[in-house]
């Protein structure tokens, strides 16, 4: 796992690409040139990991979409890369039939079953095609890889294994056992590109246990098939000499419904929270010039732009984890530093322009001449360190004005303290009346985070008080009986899930933010510091991980895919703490989360952590899928009762 699941995914996707036979390092050979041919799954996997530069030097002239309108090309080899769906393997033997090129190299992402591989082989034999099939492989690459610590299993179709699928009152066994295969099929592909086989730890009675016995049992299976193990012989890779196995860390959506819906304060997190960003693509609406538009003429169009942040973008890997005061000071920094650069290489070009041949202007050139070439040597280095500046300031600045507008800071610092159980400086009914502090999402976000960390639920007069302040302040009460009812079948009213009792210090004024050539007026936004405090899902792995007794994680069930014996129970057999883990949130995560378990991390020497979700969510996304849930819930809760 210290290579990195990343790493490894990228390996196996290169490798994919030169026909699966792994690239040989420094040839100075041309590459064959091919086509790819994706479906909306496979890009998405492709997407975070290799550019189209990269896809480019490995011979990729053309990436085409499977169900696109595609022309013959009949002397160039494609490589296909794709789930095996019905609809998938029809479009494939279409291709097949109508000769589009010269090789199939046929990649499927998931394993693909025996009655379909004889769907292609009769197409191919009633094409005449049969030589033309070059490879057929099974990938196990579905999952998405968004940072070397992180993954999620999809983006298409996401709703299948959302929150809202999974937590559905009136969802039938099976639709339930539809949703978990998918969900396990995904995690079975990590563990073979991980080349690791986990113990597997989850709550009882949950989605979350239902994942780790089917989990457990295609791992076993797979296993006992000495013939056709994945995880025997090459393809286990480094994996195969890790003397320590790691732990997977299963948990549910609904042991801490709070950090979804809570503001943050880290740079990529909000990022996530404010901005369109997804796949690490943000998207930006930028205004088409400031001049005014003549009366009567239709208004500007605004420009989109998209930025990649990626692991390749220094700033954003130092800075992505940072509150985000700190993000704009050191963005004004970086600023600076190119400008001194700059003026540098301008002070130089003036001075080789030297008319005149004293001997002082002379031996100055000579100098300057050296200083020069390693200017411009540095050039490329010095643009794009301009690109990623401007990338920066853009990004910062629309999450800036988002701050600003919707007093970001204030929430981030109340919830804090609700969160924390501290003394609250301002009443809630006063946070939810201000007509100028956040939107009505903003405000509905707030109060669902105090009546879900609240120890005992408000009284039914104090909640109509509330009710009466949120629709007065336009917010959609949808949200608020799903977490009632919620509340209700947890039995969270007599265990609140804890958050630590750390809240954020706030700073001075800026050191260097705050002066007037700076490009970000922060003023009138808070400096907060943040305090590390471990949030529900990290105190589990915590406890997991370290093999510490708490009552919390004392009952979660204990699994071994390498036992011969099946039988499971909470009692541990491996006694030695951890030094890898991978916490998996069925039923969706977030960023918070994620920073959250790599700030923990850092201060465990030589131990390494793993964040997945079946999908990445933020509040906005969140609460729409909690909101009204169709009535259903309310339906069905009232049956039972009754």
């Amino acid at each position: 796992m210290a290579a990195g699941i990343r790493e490894k995914q990228t390996v196996a996707l290169k490798r994919m690409l030169n026909f699966n036979v792994p690239p040989v390092k420094n040839s100075t050979g041309e590459p064959v040139w091919k086509v790819l041919i994706y479906d909306r799954f496979g890009q998405d996997i492709i997407s975070p990991l290799l550019s189209v530069k990269e896809l480019r030097d490995m011979g990729i002239t053309l990436h085409l979409l499977l169900h696109s309108d595609r022309d013959a090309i009949p002397d160039v080899p494609a490589v296909y890369f794709v789930m095996p769906t019905e609809e998938n393997i029809d479009r494939m033997c279409q291709d097949l039939r109508n000769q589009l090129y010269e090789s199939y190299y046929l990649n499927f992402i998931s394993a693909i079953s025996r009655s379909k591989l004889e769907d292609i082989a009769n197409a191919a034999i009633g094409a005449n095609a049969v030589t033309q099939v070059a490879k057929v492989f099974d990938q196990y690459l579905n999952f998405i890889t968004l940072e070397d610590d992180m993954f999620v299993l999809c983006n298409q179709n996401k709703e299948l294994v959302s929150y809202r699928a999974i937590n559905r009152p009136d969802i039938t066994d099976t639709e339930m056992e539809t949703i978990m295969d998918t969900i396990v099929d995904s995690l079975f592909c990590f563990f073979v590109t991980l080349g690791a086989i986990p113990i597997i730890r989850c709550s009882r009675g949950t989605a979350a246990e239902m994942v780790a016995v089917k989990l457990d049992k295609k791992l076993r299976e797979n296993l006992r098939d000495a013939r056709n193990s994945l995880f025997t012989g090459d393809t286990l890779g480094a994996g195969q000499f890790s003397f320590q196995r790691p732990l997977l860390v299963l948990v549910d959506r609904n042991i801490d419904l709070a950090t979804p819906l809570h503001h943050t304060w880290t740079y990529q997190a909000l990022v996530h929270d404010v901005l369109d960003f997804h796949l690490n693509r943000v998207n930006l609406e930028e205004s088409a010039g400031t001049e005014s538009t003549p009366a009567g003429a239709r208004p500007k169009k605004k420009n989109k732009k998209s930025y990649d942040l990626t692991t390749s973008d220094k700033f954003w890997q130092k800075h992505k984890g940072s509150p985000f005061p700190e993000v704009a000071e050191s963005v004004q920094q970086e600023l600076e530093s190119y400008r001194a650069q700059e003026d540098e290489v301008k002070r130089l070009k003036s001075i080789m322009g030297i008319e005149g041949e004293d001997e002082g202007a002379i031996s100055m050139l000579s100098d300057n001449t050296a200083k020069l070439t390693s200017a411009v040597s540095s050039l490329p280095e010095l643009l794009e360190k301009k690109r990623l500046i401007d990338l920066h300031t853009n990004v910062a600045t629309a999450v800036l004005e988002h701050i600003k507008s919707r007093k970001l800071d204030v929430y981030f610092e109340y919830e804090e303290k609700i969160m924390s159980k501290s003394t609250l400086d301002k009443s809630l009914l006063d946070m939810i009346s201000d007509p100028d502090a956040g939107t009505p999402e903003d405000k509905m976000r707030l109060f669902l985070i105090y009546y879900i960390s609240s120890a005992q639920a408000p009284s039914e007069i104090d909640l109509e008080q509330y009710k009466k302040a949120l629709m007065d302040a336009g917010c959609n009460l949808a949200p608020l009986s799903y977490i009632k009812q919620w509340k209700a079948f947890t039995k969270m009213a007599s265990a609140p899930a804890s958050y630590g009792n750390a809240t954020p210090k706030p700073l001075g004024l800026f050191s260097r933010v705050m002066n007037t050539g700076s490009q970000f007026v922060m003023e009138g936004v808070k400096n907060l510091v943040l305090k590390q405090q471990n949030l529900p899902v990290t105190r589990i792995l915590d406890n997991l991980m370290e093999m510490k007794s708490n009552p919390e994680t004392d009952d979660y069930r204990y699994f071994d895919p390498k036992m011969l014996r099946g039988s499971d129970s909470s009692v541990p057999r491996n006694k030695n703490p951890f030094q890898e883990a991978i916490v998996f949130v069925v039923g969706g995560g977030n960023y918070i989360e994620y920073q959250n378990l790599i700030d923990y991390i850092k201060g465990k020497q030589g131990k390494h952590v793993l964040y997945g979700c079946s999908e990445l969510f933020n509040a906005t996304q969140f609460i729409k899928q909690v909101d009204n849930f169709d009535n259903l819930y309310n339906i069905y809760y009232a049956l039972s009762v009754s």
